[in-house]
């Protein structure tokens, strides 16, 4: 049975091993791509680690194109976001699992019933709403939808409530605690795995949109890195090298927020889900 065991753990270590292999591959090969001289771009067979290491692509490509501009635009728009996202999100599902109320569950099934709803089917009167505003060619668009929650999130802070003892609430509100209170002092320390990992999730999706600010943005100087980086290869040209270099540098934030919320991703995981 030990033999067994064994030869089970060392299987799936491998197995874990090769995925791992095959989704960091375009990550390394974007790396490797950014530090060759320009006459091995081309090469067949490619070479994975470069003869000669230009770390001067960098600097290139910083100076090629308005990288810290469209970088400062994504800093903003997903900042945003995420202020919207963990503003609002904890606040619904604070309301649809701590409070009761008649008729809770049935909002809660239409909210996630609009997670089967596609984009394409709210893009264009979302679009009409925020041209009515005047609020096309500004951030606002890319920013203000967070603010109203999105399902997914409400969702998964909600699954986090309901593993929280109702014992704690039940005293608050005997020391005379409003629910204001409660929510401030009590619940929201309590979910703070959910609220990095819904940060995050907000961050990944707002840094990596390109069909939000290509619909919204028109003026050049407002694009974020998503809507730049294409701008950058049909401008200036087929510089691979640089190009990689310039999304190497776009990747380095989401792995910065990623490292500091590994933790509280694992610990989210852990106990979401554990009560319906």
């Amino acid at each position: 049975m030990r033999r067994g065991a064994g030869i089970r753990t060392l299987f799936h270590v491998i197995s874990l091993i090769l995925v791992t292999i095959i989704y960091m591959a375009p990550f390394f090969w974007m790396i490797s791509t950014s530090l060759k001289p320009n006459y091995e771009l081309y090469e067949f067979p490619p070479k994975l680690i470069p003869s000669v290491v230009e770390f001067t692509n960098y600097s290139k490509a910083v100076q090629r194109f308005p990288f810290f501009v469209y970088f400062r635009n994504s800093l903003i728009i997903a900042g945003g976001a995420v202020l919207g996202a963990l503003i609002s999100c904890p606040l619904v599902a604070y309301g649809l699992s701590v409070l009761k109320w008649r008729g809770r569950e049935i909002v809660f099934y239409a909210i996630l019933a609009t997670i089967m709803l596609p984009s394409a089917v709210t893009l264009i009167p979302t679009f009409l709403i925020f041209s009515r505003l005047n609020m096309v060619n500004t951030f606002w668009p890319l920013i203000l939808p967070s603010f109203f929650g999105h399902p997914f999130y409400i969702f998964l802070v909600r699954q986090f409530f309901l593993t929280l003892p109702r014992d704690l609430f039940e005293a608050a509100k005997i020391d005379g605690a409003s629910e204001f209170q409660t929510y401030f002092k009590i619940a929201l320390p309590l979910i703070k795995p959910t609220l990095v990992i819904v940060g995050l999730f907000q961050f990944i999706a707002s840094w990596n949109d390109y069909l939000g600010p290509l619909i919204y943005l028109t003026d050049e100087k407002k694009y974020p890195l998503a809507l730049g980086l294409p701008q950058f290869l049909d401008r200036y040209g087929t510089l691979w090298n640089q190009m990689m270099a310039a999304a190497t540098m776009a990747v380095v934030p989401t792995l910065i927020f990623f490292v500091f919320a590994q933790k509280h991703l694992l610990e989210s995981i852990k106990f979401t889900g554990l009560k319906g």
